[in-house]
């Protein structure tokens, strides 16, 4: 029976996963997803981590380690974040060299408190991409306003960024001036444009979760008839027509003059990234997301239920594409029934690097328990 993750990549889709744990790291099951799966990516972030270290005791020998070194729960997070990245760059470093630079990357988060600091973002990614030293490394940044400076910068430094919390269409456009600007400046300086890489990730199932309850707070205060009939047919829709939206605006950019000419000079293309494919709703299949948004010069990347159930029972076209007309018509219908999606989209970006913030103190606070354990215990 062929492998339906296979098969993406013959519609030009990359396929990373959104986890990472020393177990998989150690015990070969990385390795395996690679060989058998074809991942070519890894992305991780503070919420990630703080499940992993919390869970069983694959951290414990190096925990002990810092509990000895006293560090400081910030710093001991950091080490072991760094050595579990650059495990995971290791172990997709075959794949970046097959593919001549183009993927096999592996992406760490600057601090969520940092996600309106443009200096301080700047800093600590410099930093964080100087620790890992990894060519295949990207380094997580949020495209909040202060970050799309920071984005700029990086790129134009030579560093490889993700662009992470993405929601809207209009942010998504500022960012990938970014990513050009930092090119161009690059380029000035004379810098090799063709060994900088880039994604920008859009977020997909967070924007049904609360376009669907909007839509079931409607329904349930009263909406009737065809006002009720159409808010039913928009559930689930407003997320993949939103994303292909952003899609449609990211070949406009492919055929501008302007990155036509960095194409010419090595240029590789600032790709979208699906993030958040988990399907929360039962009522949907899955596998909604990855079946829906699949097309060429994409990457979604995929907590691991989802690539299991993908595995088993994906189906593979190219949807992305598909339904353009259709997604611009829920779009109209969503603003027509005062969905306001632009809110929404604002909302999620504070609401997600809030999110984001609280996940890293939970994950400190996780070391910090830790190691008082493991030095309690030596």
């Amino acid at each position: 029976m062929s492998n339906p993750l296979r098969a993406l990549e013959a519609e030009g889709q990359a396929v990373w996963l959104d986890y990472v744990h020393r177990r998989i790291l150690e015990n070969g099951e990385l390795k395996r997803l690679i060989e058998e799966d074809g991942l070519t990516g890894l992305t991780s972030n503070p919420a990630i981590f703080e499940k992993a270290i919390g869970d069983g005791d694959a951290y414990d020998a190096q925990l002990l380690a810092l509990a000895r070194r006293r560090d400081a729960p910030e710093a001991a997070y950091e080490r072991i974040a760094i050595s579990d990245i650059q495990a995971a760059a290791d172990a997709f470093r075959a794949t970046y060299d097959r593919l001549g630079g183009k993927d096999g990357f592996v992406s760490l988060e600057v601090s969520p408190a940092l996600a309106n600091d443009t200096q301080g973002t700047v800093a600590e990614s410099r930093r964080l991409w100087r620790a890992v030293d990894r060519p295949n490394l990207m380094i997580k940044v949020p495209g909040t306003a202060a970050g799309v400076p920071a984005i700029r910068q990086l790129v134009g430094e030579g560093i490889n960024v993700n662009v992470t919390l993405l929601f809207g269409v209009a942010a998504y456009l500022d960012v990938a001036e970014a990513h050009m600007a930092g090119l161009e400046q690059l380029q000035a300086a004379g810098g090799d444009i063709s060994r900088v890489h880039g994604v920008a990730s859009f977020f997909v199932s967070r924007i049904d979760t609360r376009i669907d309850a909007a839509i079931d707070a409607r329904l349930a205060g009263g909406a009737s008839g065809q006002e009720a009939e159409r808010l039913r047919r928009l559930r689930g829709r407003i997320a993949i027509a939103n994303a292909r939206r952003a899609y449609q605006r990211y070949l406009e950019l492919a055929q501008s003059a302007r990155w036509k000419r960095l194409a010419g000079a090595g240029a590789s293309p600032q790709r979208l990234l699906w993030a958040s494919t988990g399907v929360k709703d039962p009522a949907y299949r899955d596998t909604l997301y990855a079946e829906e948004l699949i097309g060429p010069d994409t990457v979604d990347t995929l907590p691991p239920a989802t690539i299991d159930a993908f595995r088993d029972h994906g189906r593979v076209a190219a949807t992305l594409n598909a339904g353009v007309a259709e997604a611009e018509h829920d779009l109209a219908e969503a603003q027509g029934l005062g969905l306001d999606l632009d809110g929404v989209t604002d909302a999620l970006v504070v609401d997600g690097v809030k999110l984001f913030a609280e996940a890293f103190d939970k994950l400190l606070a996780a070391v910090a328990a830790k190691t008082r354990h493991m030095a309690g215990a030596a």
